[in-house]
């Protein structure tokens, strides 16, 4: 019987390109030993149930695959071959529904749809074979999910235990114009190294993605309280027991008290009706004061903080020389009322950055879908006043 609930295994942790150092740290404070990281992910040792519990917690991940085999394939009668000879009948419910994804870099296959389909055949007729009925399968990815990563004669086969990816954390019914993906949204700010205790202010919030993932970080409320389907719990061998326990420990970790003031503006009431119904589906809009109006005018309590910017960049959305304007009043608004702070402007454009005006002390590496983006920081020091 495989055992793969109770077997750790390799698992590789998947992310969106730059996001790796913080799906690195995140996989560590949960206790995993890193095995290796790369650009778009890290491997680490885990049983299913393990992989149970980082999907609940992780913030910045996209996909956890738990290995079931590793062999050489030339071809695709190779791929099918070796496929065949795994026990799915132990893995895949007869009476369930499967996907297949796959990442292909092979010279006899020229789309991945083709390894998909053998992956997909091999399955049911090992399937029928044992069972004498077949699962059903197509693109859903709502139950078992399998994935295939085939370098060249590499052939890897993995359990996805998430299925739908974990880079959105399930609460952006209303998305508003551009909105920055959650993931990608919760790294910056854990790049700003903010202490979740002070300040964190945020202008032009646009759907309120940034502001609702401080809010989320400040109260440790993790992104599995807000989803009830994997793929790892249509599998042979889910203990939903298992699954609930991890519930009811990240329930119990979430902070309810001494929260800091999150602060989220808009000049457009419609953002910010949109940005109050995704709060709320967060579970906190209780959390983040938010306020209509020109950014210049956004309340910045008195002492530190973080200060957050992610401006249209004229990428797809603005026109240039308006925006360049908007940059400036950005640099003029960190200078002039948010001293004290740290001062933070996400942006794809390194041109519109220069208008900003002040001199960046650091710059942080992120791509924003293929878009290469940098995230900057400003010291907005107190001046005159003694600190």
């Amino acid at each position: 019987m495989m055992e793969v609930f109770n077997t750790p295994n390799k698992v590789i942790i998947t992310c969106n390109r730059r996001l790796s150092p913080y799906l690195e740290q995140e996989v560590k404070d949960l206790g995993f030993t890193i095995v290796r990281a790369f650009n778009t992910g890290v491997e680490i040792k885990a049983s299913v149930n393990e992989c149970i519990r980082l999907n609940l917690n992780l913030r910045v991940a996209s996909q956890i695959l738990y290995e079931i085999k590793s062999f050489r394939a030339k071809d695709p009668n190779e791929l099918y071959q070796n496929l065949l000879s795994i026990a799915w009948e132990e893995i895949i419910p007869f009476d369930s529904y499967f996907t297949v994804t796959s990442t292909v870099h092979n010279e006899t296959i020229t789309t991945p749809l083709f390894a998909n389909v053998k992956v997909k055949d091999a399955i049911v007729d090992r399937i029928k074979d044992k069972k004498g009925m077949r699962p059903n399968s197509g693109p859903d990815m709502h139950k078992c999910v399998v994935h295939l990563h085939w370098m060249e004669e590499r052939a890897e086969i993995f359990i996805d235990t998430s299925g739908e990816t974990l880079a959105k954390h399930g609460y952006r019914k209303h998305p508003g114009k551009a909105p920055m993906l959650e993931a990608l949204a919760t790294s910056t700010i854990l790049a700003t190294g903010w202490d979740k205790k002070s300040p964190f202010v945020n202008p032009m919030c646009g759907s309120g993605t940034l502001a609702i993932e401080a809010a989320l970080l400040a109260q440790n409320r993790v992104p599995g309280l807000q989803r009830m389907n994997y793929s790892f719990m249509h599998f042979i061998g889910y203990d939903e027991a298992v699954f609930f326990e991890e519930r009811r420990r990240i329930k119990e970790i979430t902070e309810k008290t001494n929260l800091p003031p999150i602060i989220a503006s808009d000049i457009s009431a419609e953002a910010i009706e949109i940005s109050k119904l995704n709060a709320r589906t967060a579970g906190v809009e209780h959390l983040i004061t938010f306020e209509v109006g020109d950014f210049a005018d956004t309340t910045v309590p008195e002492g530190n903080g973080v200060v957050m910017f992610n401006p249209e960049y004229g990428e797809r959305l603005g026109v240039h020389s308006k925006l360049e304007e908007t940059y400036k009043r950005v640099g003029d608004f960190l200078k002039q009322e948010c001293k004290g702070y740290r001062g933070y402007v996400f942006t794809g454009n390194p041109d519109l950055a220069k208008k900003i005006g002040l001199r960046a002390s650091r710059r942080f590496e992120f791509f924003n879908g293929k878009l290469d983006c940098r995230l900057l920081q400003y010291e907005l020091y107190e001046g005159t006043k003694e600190n």
